[in-house]
């Protein structure tokens, strides 16, 4: 894993943690139907991450562009599946999507570090 997607990893981490420290509850619901969603059921976690990436992208949200690709990594996908994938975020999300297409290349690469 590139120090990128390490320092990514570890400030989502630290901050996530500060967020959840605070007795807001409407945040920790939030956080906690954002983590019960991902989880297997009528569609697989892998399926949902795969969807999840195409929405992250297609929403130009390069933080969870990020997020995503670090879980479709851990649940197995291939270049083969992630290509399919950035193809279905640029087909849906226009051109716009380009630069974070190629951030998310980018780091798909490191990942593979």
């Amino acid at each position: 894993m590139s120090e990128r997607v390490k320092k990514f990893k570890e400030e989502r981490e630290k901050l996530n943690e500060l967020i959840l420290s605070r007795d807001n509850i409407n945040i920790k619901r939030f956080f906690g139907i954002d983590n019960s969603v991902y989880r297997d059921g009528a569609l697989d976690a892998r399926t949902k991450e795969m969807l999840g990436l195409v929405a992250s992208l297609v929403l130009r949200c390069d933080d969870c562009i990020t997020y995503h690709l670090i879980q479709t990594k851990q649940v197995g996908i291939t270049d083969e599946e992630f290509d399919e994938i950035m193809s279905v975020g640029l087909v849906v999300g226009g051109s716009i999507t380009i630069p974070h297409i190629r951030r998310a290349y980018r780091n798909w690469e490191d990942l593979k570090k």
